[in-house]
């Protein structure tokens, strides 16, 4: 195994690669905070005038679905226990087919900002009211995946993963990253958060396909990448194992998998708020189902590598050997390992890590924002314009 200190550590061009696109990232909030006249009110901020079409709205979903962890932790994860995490394909189908099929028409027609407006319209204002302060306090604790304290935690674990093998500026990152995201919610609203997300989809599909053609091109071809990972036991795709007790089987994947997502992409605010943001119904079920394409790519680039980590690493772990110290370093050391000779290259992985990140934060901060002012301020100050309520919500980004 290669040390960190022989690999090399990050250049100047891979800190310019990671700046380009933090800047490119603050540029399309710009873009959005004056194109057609700028957020003039809340709905425009919020729901982008709800005029957004499927495609983008789809690349969205999948961009926040796949956070930092996606490209950090789940290839790490298939090179320790294998590819039955692949199993997840077929959770992402059925949860996207009861999103689309149940919880999205009823949503829509309804026309609301908040998902928390139907309990509501279903029930009462009170266990409105409740399920907005839990959904606060939830968030602000980080039980969910999309969280307003979490969003550090969601900042702060990759860069501390990423500084430990290649030396990328700790605080530099966190403060930067920070800076940006609440930069462009602020003042672009959903649409920078929507186009944002397009882009850094595009760096995650770029910063894992750099590691796979480069892990195929050092292994001589990808037959001795499956090859080594079916003899060392990573191809271990079908487990019936009814044992609930077990790490991963296809049953707890399957049923676990499916109630554990269908709660986010169903009703969790981060995501319903995007996909009823668009101008039609059919553009709205379109959006979901061009996302499961798109969640089902990541799922595949993130296998390819867990697998080109095990071929390449079979026969010296560097966990056990300490050249890491933790599963999550894996992937930044394969980088700086097979990469290292390619300037930029290691900071484009880096910018696709962050590109997680950043959608993952972005989406929650803007469904926080959509909460805060439709259930918490428009009922009780009834008589503020739209104007000033889309300010107030550009307040509540910013906070």
């Amino acid at each position: 195994v290669s040390s960190s200190g022989g690999m090399g550590r990050f250049t100047v061009w891979d800190y310019v690669v990671f700046a380009a696109m933090l800047l490119i990232s603050a540029v399309i909030g710009i873009y959005y905070a004056f194109v057609g006249g700028g957020q003039k009110t809340s709905k425009d901020f919020l729901m982008a005038g709800r005029s957004m079409s499927a495609l983008p709205v789809a690349l969205s979903l999948t961009a926040s679905f796949m956070s930092a962890v996606t490209v950090l932790g789940t290839p790490a994860e298939i090179y320790r226990y294998g590819a039955i995490f692949c199993i997840f394909a077929i959770t992402y189908g059925l949860v996207v087919l009861c999103s689309a099929e149940i919880f999205l028409p009823v949503f829509y027609k309804l026309g609301i900002t908040s998902t928390y407006e139907y309990l509501e319209l279903r029930f009462n204002k009170y266990l409105r009211l409740c399920g907005t302060v839990l959904f606060i306090i939830q968030t602000a604790s980080k039980l969910q995946r999309c969280s307003t304290l979490y969003t550090g935690i969601v900042i702060y674990a990759p860069a501390l993963a990423l500084n430990q093998v290649t030396g990328f500026d700790l605080w530099g990152a966190v403060v930067a990253t920070g800076v940006v995201c609440t930069f462009y919610c602020t003042l672009g609203g959903l649409k920078a958060v929507v186009w944002t997300d397009v882009f850094q989809v595009g760096i995650m599909v770029a910063g894992f396909s750099s590691v796979i053609i480069r892990a195929v091109v050092v292994q001589e071809g990808i037959g001795r990448i499956v090859n080594d990972s079916y003899h060392g036991g990573r191809l271990n795709f079908w487990d019936f194992n009814p044992n609930p007790l077990q790490r991963h089987t296809f049953w707890t994947i399957i049923i676990g998998g499916t109630f554990t997502w269908t709660g986010i992409y169903g009703v969790n605010q981060s995501q319903v708020q995007r996909y009823i943001a668009c101008k039609s119904r059919f553009h709205a079920k379109l959006s979901l189902y061009i996302n499961l394409v798109g969640l089902w790519a990541i799922l595949a680039c993130a296998t390819l590598c867990g697998l080109a980590l095990y071929s390449i690493y079979k026969d010296c772990d560097p966990w056990m050997a300490n050249q890491v110290s933790a599963l999550d370093q894996l992937m930044p050391y394969l980088v700086l390992d097979i990469l290292h000779d390619f300037p930029g290259v290691p900071g484009l992985f880096v910018a696709s890590a962050y590109s997680g990140t950043l959608s993952t934060v972005s989406s929650s901060i803007n469904a926080l924002a959509a909460v805060t002012v439709e259930d918490l301020i428009k009922p009780h100050f009834k008589s503020l314009s739209e104007k000033k309520l889309s300010w107030i919500s550009m307040g509540m980004s910013m906070y």
